[in-house]
């Protein structure tokens, strides 16, 4: 008998609670605390709980170093791209008002479009901090 057997089964249903948790606090932070950095942060912990639990092997299957590299490249991207776009619309470098048919509108878009890349690139940097470090030694049986 697996002598994990509850942390296992505890993980897989803490798990889905914590990305669930990490969404609201990404789409939440328009109106109070949170936003992309805390969304991201969260993210990450649910796969290095995932990591520590059924191991580093199991957990580079599941998200591998190379999509890890892409999301902290890409949240920048789309952080950036936001910015080019408002020039390209006429606005200055993330003029977010440029991005709707009115300025509160276009503000909105462009918190969510800037907040989905902080938490792309957090989520990605986070990731790839805890594969360095817990790639220097053996984790799991």
């Amino acid at each position: 008998m697996d002598d994990r057997l509850i942390l296992r089964v505890g993980a897989k249903v803490l798990i889905p609670p914590i990305l669930l948790f990490a969404l609201y606090v990404q789409f939440h932070g328009d109106y109070g605390p949170g936003g992309g950095f805390q969304a991201g942060v969260i993210f990450a912990a649910a796969f290095v709980l995932y990591a520590l639990v059924f191991g580093l092997a199991n957990a580079v299957k599941v998200l591998p170093h190379k999509a890890v590299y892409v999301c902290s490249a890409l949240g920048v991207m789309i952080y950036a791209g936001t910015g080019f776009v408002t020039m390209a619309l006429g606005g200055e470098f993330l003029d977010y008002g440029v991005l709707a048919h009115d300025a509160h509108h276009g503000q909105h878009y462009g918190i969510l479009a800037v907040e989905l890349g902080v938490v792309t690139t957090v989520f990605g940097v986070m990731v790839s901090v805890f594969y360095a470090f817990a790639g220097r030694r053996k984790i799991g049986p």
